[in-house]
């Protein structure tokens, strides 16, 4: 590989950043897409989250993008979205509190506390309210709690058909990890009765488009989530993985339906999630991810995907499932990795932090080689980290990377998580 052909690349399509006014050129090429994707190479970044709210910020105030939709739980998710739409008397830090999955810190931190805040005044002063959602499918429990307590008030009958079917989950006690250990000795499970609550509640409606909406996004999540635990136990980590960023991107295509023809979304979640997988190993294991599907379904010329990534500095994360939250070490990129060149780059850049975008890459670019790129998970291990490097062709995967060469952890709220629910990310935290 061409080493100093890529830094030439690099540095031709660079461009240095301090403040928002610094990311204009890269604004006007994400303005007109129907779909931005904009991730992270760790969950636990503090620069990550700023610069995401900010260009977010940007692309609803002066473009008319309509919604955030994240990598959490819809219910939890939902929450946010009423709290931003109606603020009450609780706070946006004590509405966070409904994030009780671990990692409670993906969500439940101080910068998604500011952007919570910049949404309420934004959705307070204009006639175009914005939307924050959840795109993953772990929220089994949650989910039938909120088709019932909905059905309970708006179709009474309903509900007690929705209670029939789901009373199958009844005995494992809202413990969905006692649900996926009793696939292994009866492998039936709930599949039929999550199947039929589904039909049955397409079937029926309700006369609020949005409460309605909100009923029959739950009870996708229930199917998912069961056919996810039961991949997980009984067919493989690459099938639950497939189910999940499939179920992403059916979520993100009933946002877009939802919102109107005209809509346009904003996605935050893992660089393994938004860059295409097409452009790295992925594809050779049979999996997917939400970027790739985005850019199939939607066309690559409506979908922007833009990674974000950094070479040294610090990071929330954990040395276990379910295990303490601890600031760590980020060790500087490996040598020929994507961060390493970046980080060679930075003197003749002339900035520690800048962008990088691939727009009409010609055949045979240093920018198209399969090289290392960082992907740090909730569950890590600093003095192994030589192994959290996806081998990527990094201008097929994104359209832009955004390189912060030292970056510090994320300032999580410290609330407590639920043992019962399976982890976020599960079971993949090492690698995402």
């Amino acid at each position: 590989m061409d080493n100093s052909s890529l830094n030439n690349e690099i540095v031709k399509r660079s461009v240095p950043f301090v403040d928002m006014d610094d990311f204009s050129p890269l604004i006007k090429s994400l303005k007109d897409k129907q779909v931005v994707m904009l991730g992270e190479s760790t969950h636990g970044t503090r620069e990550f989250y700023e610069w995401r709210s900010l260009i977010s910020a940007e692309l609803i105030q002066n473009h008319g993008f309509s919604f955030i939709a994240v990598e959490g739980d819809w219910p939890a998710c939902e929450a946010v979205n009423k709290h931003i739409q109606e603020p009450s008397a609780k706070s946006s830090f004590e509405t966070l509190g409904n994030f009780s999955r671990w990692p409670t810190w993906m969500w439940g931190n101080q910068e998604m506390v500011k952007l919570m805040d910049w949404l309420v005044e934004w959705n307070a002063s204009s006639s175009r309210k914005i939307g924050f959602h959840g795109l993953d499918v772990y929220s089994l429990y949650e989910s039938i709690d909120e088709i019932i307590h909905c059905l309970k008030k708006a179709d009474p009958a309903l509900a007690r058909k929705a209670q029939e079917y789901y009373s199958c989950f009844d005995p494992f006690r809202h413990d969905e990890r006692a649900y996926a250990s009793s696939l292994f000795k009866f492998p039936q499970g709930c599949e039929r009765e999550v199947r039929m609550a589904l039909e049955e509640i397409l079937v029926n409606g309700l006369d609020s488009a949005d409460e309605y909406f909100d009923m029959a996004q739950n009870a996708r999540i229930i199917q998912n989530a069961e056919r996810y635990y039961r991949a997980v136990v009984l067919n493989g980590n690459e099938n639950s993985w497939n189910i999940r960023d499939k179920h992403m991107m059916d979520t993100l295509e009933n946002l877009l339906k939802h919102y109107g023809p005209s809509s346009k979304g904003i996605v935050w979640a893992h660089n393994t999630h938004i860059g295409d997988y097409r452009a790295t190993d992925m594809a050779l294991r049979g999996e997917v991810n939400l970027g790739g599907l985005a850019r199939e379904k939607f066309g690559r010329e409506q979908v922007a995907l833009v990674g974000f990534t950094t070479y040294t500095g610090s990071v929330i994360a954990s040395h276990a499932w379910d295990g303490i939250i601890e600031v760590m070490e980020v060790p500087m990129g490996k040598t020929g990795s994507i961060e390493s060149h970046l980080h060679d780059c930075i003197p003749m850049v002339g900035h520690e932090n800048y962008y990088v975008t691939f727009g009409n890459v010609e055949k045979g670019s240093a920018l198209l080689d399969y090289r290392g790129h960082r992907a740090i998970g909730v569950v890590y291990y600093p003095e192994y980290e030589r192994g959290n490097y996806v081998p990527s062709s990094i201008a097929e995967r994104y359209d832009a990377l955004v390189f912060l060469d030292e970056t510090k952890a994320l300032s999580p709220l410290g609330y407590s998580f639920d043992r019962k629910k399976i982890p976020e990310t599960y079971p993949f935290g090492s690698r995402l």
